[in-house]
């Protein structure tokens, strides 16, 4: 059997993560270089010149123009966090390094957190990933295909009509030897034709060739300037057996997988935009695994504060 490179990809060990990032300064110097690459600027006047100083072990800066200060972790995703960054750093290191997904349970063993803690981070660090993936667009060839997350609240109503089944689509591009290459996986409110339309207008470049089932809301891609596949599964066939399916059904089993296997209880309703741009920021970056982590860093210093208050809102 042909060995996947992909998979077999070395990534950032253990070892490595913690002679780079196993103190607070060495995390303080990751996330400065995160933040200001080209070295600090004040955000209110620009200038360069600035010194650095201490307030209750926060790192402070203060521009020497304005006298603005600004401390290492405000108006970040970290923004008036009680948590070390070696436990932030920590916990970005196993929900990027991790074959399947972490929950907010093992989270809390793993980095030594009180479980209302451990949710805070889990869906700040979330939060992240899917605001960093909202602006993902396929293009060449897509294939597509509906799904549901959840199932009935106990005492609730079963199938489609379940009150905590959430809608979403699943996207997948190929390439020209038809592997995957990107996804999108996106909750929607219901599978309409205006949902549809909005959906890809979004989400696909115009001249996709997507490739759907007979379902008919997926006629609207074309309001997107997609050419649209339509295959008709019909009576007596699975579109599991149908190989212009293959890796959207693949992947999307996977996620699903995935999904159940880690999180036995959430508000899918609420959070399932989370969870999906979680798996789909992990599986658009897997290339380069080792990559991942230092880019998680970068989006999370250039994500703004995401009080806990906002994230119980869960507005998509």
């Amino acid at each position: 059997m042909k060995k996947n490179r992909i998979q077999l990809q070395e990534g950032l060990s253990l070892n490595k993560f913690i002679a780079t990032y196993g103190t607070e300064q060495q995390c303080e110097v990751a996330l400065e270089k995160s933040r200001w690459p080209e070295g600090f600027r004040c955000p209110k006047c620009n200038s360069e010149r600035h010194s650095c100083h201490r307030r209750n072990n926060v790192l402070i800066f203060q521009c020497s123009n304005c006298r603005k200060q600004v401390s290492l972790t405000e108006g970040t995703i970290f923004h008036s966090t009680k948590l070390t960054l070696v436990q932030w750093f920590q916990a970005m290191f196993f929900l990027t390094q991790n074959k399947n997904n972490v929950s907010t349970l093992e989270l809390k063993r793993h980095i030594g957190v009180g479980y209302s803690a451990a949710w805070r981070l889990k869906h700040k660090l979330m939060q992240v990933m899917y605001e960093r993936e909202t602006t993902t667009i396929l293009s060449g060839r897509v294939e597509i295909d509906d799904a549901y997350l959840g199932g009935a609240n106990p005492g609730g109503k079963a199938g489609r009509g379940s009150e905590n089944k959430v809608p979403f689509i699943a996207a997948i591009q190929t390439n020209s030897k038809h592997n995957p290459i990107y996804a999108v996986f996106s909750q929607v409110k219901n599978f309409s034709l205006d949902e549809v339309s909005s959906w890809a207008k979004r989400s696909l470049a115009p001249g996709t060739e997507v490739v759907s089932d007979g379902l008919h809301c997926f006629a609207a891609v074309a309001d997107a300037g997609c050419n649209h596949q339509r295959e008709v599964v019909g009576k007596g066939r699975k579109s599991t057996d149908m190989e212009c399916f293959t890796w959207v059904n693949t992947i999307l089993g996977n996620l699903k997988t995935a999904i159940n296997g880690t999180y036995h209880a959430f508000d899918f309703e609420k959070y399932a935009h989370r969870y999906l741009g979680e798996y789909q920021y992990r599986f658009n970056r897997r290339f380069d695994l080792a990559s991942m982590f230092p880019r998680l860093v970068y989006a999370a210093a250039h994500t703004g504060c995401r009080p806990e208050s906002w994230l119980r809102l869960a507005v998509d």
